[in-house]
């Protein structure tokens, strides 16, 4: 009886691929995760400077500024407020007025630990736990 010579993979040289695919997409996961993040953050940050420049289009227009966004004309896009939630506060008393656009990740979101996002109108951004990720 003659056996053919059969081409093909052993079963060790599967499981070495399948354990190096395996340790590629633990070291893949947590850094595609970290980027959906960051795109997250820059999204809610384009939103918030077209917040801030409708308030100061609304300040020339009215004098003051306004803490709804329904003044201003501006809705919240669907892709942003799935993952944050946004307040404005003004302060029309003191010489200058000022306002401060505060952006909050929406808890149970990966967004939730990314922290708080402010801008005032004085053009300062921080965001609570690490200002350098603004």
């Amino acid at each position: 009886m003659k056996f053919k010579n059969t081409a093909g993979f052993t079963l060790i040289e599967l499981m070495i691929a399948v354990a190096i695919v395996g340790i590629l997409a633990a070291v893949a996961l947590p850094n595609y995760q970290q980027y959906i993040i960051r795109g997250n953050r820059a999204a809610a940050q384009a939103q918030m400077m077209d917040i801030a420049n409708l308030e100061q289009q609304y300040i020339l227009a009215n004098r003051v500024y306004t803490a709804t966004g329904s003044d201003l004309g501006y809705a919240l896009p669907s892709e942003v407020s799935a993952r944050y939630g946004y307040s404005i506060t003004v302060d029309n008393v003191g010489p200058p007025p000022s306002f401060t656009i505060t952006f909050t990740p929406t808890v149970g979101t990966p967004q939730a630990g990314d922290g708080t996002l402010v801008l005032t109108s004085a053009g300062v951004k921080t965001r609570a736990g690490d200002a350098s990720k603004w």
